[in-house]
């Protein structure tokens, strides 16, 4: 049977030239930042209480959203609409599709030739991400050509985009009208030609859980919204320490990006976080990311502004210089200060 795994290992292998105090040294400065020291529930909210009928309750949620915002950078909802019925068939075709030979993966041009896996760019251990993943503009989803032969794919992909996107606008609207803004704002700078749904599969890794499945970052759009699998391994960076994320199978995450810690003035954080391998189970997780255009400008919300004006796609070319300088990008690029 056609191997479906990426080849993963001789890849992580290669970057072990370096030596153990290079590595251990990037591991102390850059990466770790303390040791996972518990396991975290994020703040949980029912989005209910926006439809509620008393005012005080509709208040109530909107509060805990964006206080959440504040001082988590994330949090999990439920009661979000989109139904487990929805949520249960895009998991069954996302395993079938990784299920493919690695190579009609990698070479037959599935959903707009976005397939990824490891990290092209890495030059050492500690800048190797343990996944693959199909990174997919939502205009392509639509388009029947981009299935080969996944064409159940496509109905509950395209279903799920619009869900997904529905809830991005309604959770990006309490935030902005919670600074004083219309709750229209993004509307008008981040369409579905600009926004994109990422499938993630986190093979089990056989040599050790202290290895990434996915390197830590900060997310470069406005707002991601996430669904997991039950396996765990998300750990984000909490009061300067590493805290793992307990699953939650009825709740979705929703985390702050850059774009929106710059457009808010760091009132909303956007906060590294990371996936750590799991030595004996797979890990799948599907990401919802609400982009502007590139040529959308993005300034602050208020006065006295922490960040100067730029462009998305000013912002995306120096994140993209980072990481192939560096690795890896974490937080905002410091031009923009």
């Amino acid at each position: 049977m056609p191997e479906s795994n990426p080849p993963l290992l001789p890849n992580y292998k290669a970057l072990l030239s370096h030596t153990a105090d290079e590595v251990a040294a990037l591991e102390c400065n850059v990466w770790k930042g303390g040791a996972v020291m518990e396991e975290c529930q994020l703040p949980l909210i029912d989005l209910d209480g926006l439809k509620c009928r008393d005012a005080m309750e509709r208040l109530a949620c909107s509060t805990a959203i964006c206080r959440a915002s504040s001082e988590w950078g994330f949090f999990q909802v439920v009661n979000h609409g989109i139904s487990s019925e929805l949520l249960g068939k895009i998991r069954g075709e996302q395993i079938k599709l990784f299920q493919a030979p690695f190579e009609m993966k990698q070479i037959c041009g599935l959903l707009n030739n976005s397939y990824r896996w490891g990290t092209p760019t890495a030059t050492r251990p500690t800048q190797f991400s343990w996944s693959e993943a199909f990174h997919i503009p939502l205009t392509k989803i639509s388009e029947e050509a981009c299935y080969g032969q996944f064409g159940s794919l496509r109905g509950v992909l395209k279903e799920f985009a619009e869900a997904m996107a529905k809830l991005a606008r309604l959770l990006a609207g309490v935030l902005t009208e919670n600074l004083g803004n219309r709750k229209e704002v993004f509307e008008d700078i981040c369409e579905e030609s600009t926004c994109f749904l990422r499938l993630n599969r986190y093979p089990a890794c056989p040599i050790s859980p202290e290895i990434f499945g996915l390197v830590p970052h900060t997310d470069s759009d406005f707002l991601t919204i996430l669904y997991q699998d039950q396996v765990g391994g998300l750990q984000l960076m909490k009061d300067s320490k590493w805290v793992a994320v307990k699953p939650n199978q009825d709740a979705l995450i929703v985390n702050i990006g850059d774009l929106f810690q710059a457009w808010s003035n760091d009132v909303y954080k956007s906060v590294e976080h990371k996936v750590m391998a799991n030595t004996k189970r797979e890990r799948y997780s599907i990401a919802y990311f609400l982009c502007p255009s590139y040529d959308s400008l993005i300034e602050s919300c208020r006065e006295p502004s922490v960040y100067r004006k730029f462009t998305f796609g000013e912002y995306r070319k120096k994140v993209q210089e980072d990481v192939k300088r560096d690795g890896y990008k974490v937080g905002l690029p410091r031009f923009l200060l």
